[in-house]
């Protein structure tokens, strides 16, 4: 046995408790369902067609694809850029320690390491169109009730709420890392030059936490397209399919009307479009770390 080949049993001995849990737990199972995905199992019968790419035609001309990534657009776009947006906010007003800061942070970053689901259970008491806080706080306000989760007007605002409530602590924790990165001397001359801090902000600061925007806005796009747990406990996709994302149009064809050829088919969908954006994120931080 030659030295080379010795080499290369080692190295993979070393990986194997690695790669064993990758093969049957991600690639076998994602191989498979590209293959079910060019067939017409029902998921209830032994036998199926291969029928090729018809599923994926089928999938591309159906009303309920385009309804559904629609709502996904909509909840992408508003999650990620209130989560965003938000996690900057905290950053900014805790970036300075003072006497309690470690445990506003603390309390900001918890609802990230929360279940969604008991998060969600929360919400639907919060969301309650007769004894929730939230409308207790509008009749306080002299607003008038709102039906949401109950209402396709509303359903999709409770959604981002309790999604940009979950996350804007996590792009906190990453923006605080982001802020102290930015170098200080800048501001100070800018302090010389007599910017007001609005323009300090817009051509200092967001520039300086632009890579870390980025690597934000494509981890929470990936998580909005992954978003399940919250649309299934308030509003399970209603009311009249108005918060049914792309992930759980998967759930209703594959296990609602048991077509798994066309729900393989969008899961496959799914897995390229999130792929791609890892793709173009690591590109990007490769670039940045190179030009840096």
């Amino acid at each position: 046995m030659s030295a080379k080949f010795k080499q290369m049993w080692t190295v993979l001995a070393f990986l194997s408790p690695g790669l064993i849990p990758l093969l049957v737990f991600w690639i076998w199972p994602t191989l498979n369902a590209a293959y079910i995905s060019l067939t017409n199992w029902d998921y209830m019968s032994a036998g199926y067609d291969f029928v090729g790419l018809r599923q994926y035609e089928k999938l591309l001309t159906s009303a309920d694809f385009y309804k559904a990534a629609k709502n996904t657009l909509v909840f992408c776009a508003a999650s990620t850029a209130l989560s965003i947006s938000g996690g900057l906010g905290f950053a900014m007003l805790l970036r300075r320690r003072f006497k309690g800061s470690g445990l506003f942070r603390a309390l900001f970053f918890s609802p990230w390491v929360t279940p969604a689901v008991a998060v969600s259970l929360v919400w639907m008491w919060v969301f309650d169109e007769k004894a929730g806080i939230a409308n207790a706080v509008l009749n306080f306000l002299a607003l008038p009730s709102l039906k949401w989760v109950g209402s396709s007007r509303t359903a999709m605002l409770a959604v981002v709420i309790v999604t940009v409530w979950k996350s804007a602590g996590y792009s906190m924790v990453f923006y605080l890392t982001a802020l102290d990165k930015v170098p200080q001397p800048l501001y100070e001359a800018a302090v010389l030059d007599k910017a007001s801090p609005v323009r300090s902000f817009w051509k200092i600061t967001l520039p300086g936490i632009s890579p870390t925007t980025f690597f934000l806005f494509v981890i929470s796009t990936v998580n909005g397209l992954q978003a399940y747990d919250q649309i299934q406990i308030l509003t399970q996709g209603g009311p009249a399919g108005s918060t049914r994302t792309l992930l759980y149009l998967y759930y209703h064809l594959g296990f609602e009307r048991y077509d798994m050829g066309q729900a393989s088919a969008l899961a496959i969908l799914l897995l390229v479009l999130a792929a791609g954006l890892s793709c173009i994120q690591s590109a990007v931080a490769k670039r940045t770390v190179h030009y840096g």
